[in-house]
């Protein structure tokens, strides 16, 4: 039906007449074929890039000729040592010039990726497989003990190639296969590429399943739409990769997104303010990728040995909302450096909004402007009525990068994905009358420190079995370094003398580092609602606000 004057289209993207705020960006095309995986869509665009990865500690580069017949050859020694379309492949592994060419390898024959912080507990790596269990992982040296005894074989990563030890043989192997490459199979856009893990809109971390079409919609409608923004050419740009590649917004981006501009990134294996500074410098770094604790390092670095940054050009926060003081901070040290929020989730494949600074109009604060292709709705909390710009309530997002669903979980799915293709959020945000998104808040319970999810339920699940533990709940506490910090509210059993310290070492020695518990709390019980829902709200506001 068409819309007449009273049900128009607003400058913001609004449409009056269904409620929906749709891209002002123009639409990219996505390519039809059904038989099409993301490796071959990766590699299909030509461009002026010659580097591909360089290490930083060794300056050891990989070409993007090389980075090819890399990604074919080590698909090849997959093939040959068993490995078929449908089978999952672990990559338990810090950020190296590498990771892109496992990753790729494995989804060039149809297997399936999903990938962990290198520095998951043995628990928590068995929690995940339990989901679906891999055939093989990759993993550094350091890790390898951690996946002895679950059954499936672990094959040892270097740094780079110039690694000589004898413990990466298999690896060598495998990368350098000499075997004849048996015939790839046909790959549907429609299957499963990736499995990633997420806290979803609430609960404990369940596995985000994402296609090739997924995967291939982030590149066209994240990646390669914000490169044409900018007279610049994609190949002429080098990447700082200090965010890890095992989180969606590094994997999305760096591992596989700029590979399709002949873009040059530059790999750390781990975030070092110093090392940061030094490589931006020496290697002329022109875009920084980045989530918020990053951007405060740099703030004190400025600060404290002024360094300038002069080749940086761009900024790009996310995984978490940037502060004002932060942005100002940010500004004011580095005022010749575009700085940008942009807005996504591992189940909309890290595609949601980007920010986009002209000469006329710059919103900091704002994530940005809808992506191509993407749409979105606001509702109301209270009656499910779709809100105009300057409203806030829950962000919707329907597009062609929304997640498959969660695997083995369709109570989950149905509950984050309604039957029309929305996926609900659990933000709180608006849009404003030019069409920019503003996040003010999450409805969800997930706690985001330095850009990483941490599901409460988890650690609350960890927390009970204490067995000097009545009753316990978990919910954050805003850090101005970390944005924000997991907080223990404990109920200790009759009797109990346990200490904060024992709670915080007894959570420490079983969970990732990021996912440790920062600060305990001991009250005489834990407010629930009548179904038995914990009031975070209620704790945090009880005990000093948010600001614990």
């Amino acid at each position: 039906m068409a819309e007449t004057l009273t049900q128009k289209t607003t400058p913001s993207g609004f449409s009056t007449f269904t409620g929906i705020y749709s891209s002002l960006n123009p639409p990219r095309t996505l390519p039809k074929a059904p038989f099409l995986d993301l490796v071959s869509f990766l590699f299909s665009h030509s461009h002026g890039g010659h580097t591909a990865l360089v290490d930083f500690s060794s300056s050891f580069s990989i070409s993007y000729q090389q980075l090819q017949a890399m990604v074919q050859s080590l698909a090849s020694g997959l093939q040959s040592i068993g490995v078929s379309k449908g089978d999952l492949v672990l990559l338990l592994l810090p950020n190296s010039v590498l990771f892109p060419v496992i990753l790729l390898g494995v989804l060039s024959i149809g297997a399936i990726v999903t990938a962990m912080n290198p520095l998951s507990s043995q628990e928590e790596i068995k929690k995940q497989i339990d989901h679906k269990n891999p055939v093989l992982a990759f993993t550094s040296i350091d890790s390898m003990k951690k996946i002895n005894g679950f059954g499936f074989p672990a094959i040892a990563v270097p740094e780079n190639l110039s690694c000589v030890s004898g413990a990466f043989d298999e690896f060598f192997r495998i990368l350098c296969c000499d075997s004849k490459p048996a015939p790839r199979p046909e790959i549907l856009q429609t299957d499963i590429a990736a499995i990633l893990y997420s806290s979803g809109t609430s609960g404990a971390s369940k596995g985000v399943v994402l296609t090739h079409a997924n995967l291939i919609a982030m590149v066209e409608l994240f990646v390669r739409f914000e490169a044409s923004q900018y007279e610049r050419e994609g190949c002429e740009n080098v990447y700082l990769a200090a965010i890890p590649m095992f989180h969606v917004y590094g994997l999305s981006l760096l591992a596989i997104g700029l590979l399709s501009l002949g873009s040059k990134v530059m790999v750390m294996n781990k975030f070092v303010i110093k090392d940061v500074v030094m490589a931006i410098d020496a290697f002329k770094v022109t875009h920084f990728p980045v989530v918020p604790p990053i951007l405060g390092a740099l703030i004190r670095a400025q600060a404290g040995n002024g360094c300038k940054l002069s080749s940086l050009i761009q900024v790009s926060s996310g995984a978490a909302p940037l502060s004002k003081k932060i942005i100002n901070d940010f500004l004011k040290a580095f005022p010749h450096v575009d700085l940008i929020q942009g807005y996504g989730m591992t189940e909309s494949t890290a595609v949601g909004t980007r920010g986009f600074n002209s000469k006329s109009l710059k919103k900091y604060t704002s994530v940005g402007l809808l992506a191509p292709n993407m749409q979105a709705k606001v509702i109301s909390t209270k009656t499910g009525s779709c809100l105009p710009p300057g409203s806030s309530g829950e962000l919707l997002l329907r597009g062609p990068a929304i997640m498959k669903g969660y695997l083995n979980n369709e109570n989950a799915t149905k509950s984050a994905i309604n039957e029309d293709g929305w996926l609900k959020t659990g933000d709180f945000a608006y849009f404003d009358q030019d069409g920019y998104l503003h996040v003010l808040d999450r409805l969800k319970d997930t706690i985001k420190y330095n850009g990483f999810q941490i599901a409460p339920a988890d650690l609350e699940a960890l927390l009970i079995s204490h067995p000097e533990i009545l009753d316990v709940a978990v919910t954050s506490a805003e850090d101005e370094e970390a944005g924000e910090i997991p907080v223990a509210f404990v109920v200790r059993i009759p009797g109990s003398a346990i200490s904060s310290d024992e709670v915080i070492t007894y959570v420490a020695k079983r969970v990732t580092p990021y996912k440790k518990v920062r600060r305990v709390v001991f009250v005489q019980s834990i407010p629930r609602s009548p179904a038995g829902k914990i009031l975070r709200r209620v704790l945090r506001n009880n005990n000093g606000g948010s600001r614990l």
